[in-house]
């Protein structure tokens, strides 16, 4: 009788737990890494494919689970393909003094789950708005969400300023050598400036936007980050998000960026003093 109740349930051993605590820390490092990119949609996917296989050869479906396991071999392969970047980040951090300590504070149990959102300063962001398109001076504002884009800040120049509508205008300013690229606000910061974005390959946008627009397009499509872009020409000010451009009323700009942000402009003590 005892031989049967040790045989009938699983047997959990110290190493077992060890393994499923790695394997739990790998799997939610990989999802920072990529969430907020459109690679995050790719990796979720591959892991409902895995998940499917495991569960056909479970239930010995042969047919079935010889073709998923075709797909799974050769998907890590492909893997390296699509995820040659975020890859490249990776061994890159890994091969970084103090590595171990970055990711110990980073993967504290729950912190990203306790840790309070960042309350973005909007009004701000759409005064200056405002002012640049009153004089038609062009600007690139891309607002992190989830996806922090660290690649992208390497290209421009790292500021790491509190947000301020003087900060955000001069740089923009026609004679700033840092007017031509795109200024990166995240975590409450300027984060860089003179920020390189992708231009995004879409053929049929209408009224044929220029450079500056179609950047705002292209980082929208492989991220969440929100872009506002404030045109040079006409002074209108359009907003990017999920790859799609929208023309924007200079009075229903703050109202909808809150609406995108999902954001509250009621400001703590801290942030108060900081701003004077």
């Amino acid at each position: 009788m005892l031989h049967f109740f040790t045989t009938a349930f699983i047997q959990v051993r110290f190493f077992d737990v060890v393994d499923i605590i790695l394997v739990a820390v790998l799997l939610y490092t990989l999802y920072r890494l990529l969430r907020g990119t459109a690679a995050i949609n790719i990796f979720l996917g591959i892991i409902a494919i895995f998940l499917a296989w495991k569960l056909v050869t479970a239930l010995r479906m042969k047919l079935l689970g010889d073709i998923l396991g075709s797909f799974v071999s050769v998907g890590f392969i492909a893997l390296i393909i699509i995820f040659q970047p975020e890859i490249r980040r990776f061994l890159l951090a890994v091969g970084t003094s103090g590595f171990i300590k970055k990711i110990t504070h980073k993967l504290s149990f729950l912190r990203s789950q306790l840790s309070e959102k960042t309350i973005i300063d909007i009004t701000i962001i759409s005064n200056a708005c405002l002012s640049m398109s009153n004089k038609k001076e062009g600007a690139l504002i891309v607002i992190c969400r989830e996806n922090e884009l660290f690649e992208t800040i390497q290209t421009g120049v790292k500021i790491d300023a509190v947000i301020s509508q003087s900060l955000i205008e001069n740089i923009f300013f026609k004679n700033s050598p840092l007017h031509d690229g795109a200024m990166i606000i995240s975590d409450n910061k300027i984060a860089a400036a003179g920020c390189i974005l992708p231009i995004t390959k879409q053929l049929n946008l209408p009224g044929r936007p220029g450079l500056r627009h179609r950047a705002g397009i292209g980082i929208s499509e492989q991220s969440d980050a929100l872009v506002i872009i404030v045109s040079e020409e006409t002074g209108e000010i359009s907003m990017a998000s999920n790859g799609t451009l929208t023309q924007i009323q200079k009075t229903d700009l703050n109202q909808i960026i809150q609406n995108e942000l999902g954001g509250n402009e009621e400001m703590t003590d801290r942030d108060l003093v900081s701003k004077n």
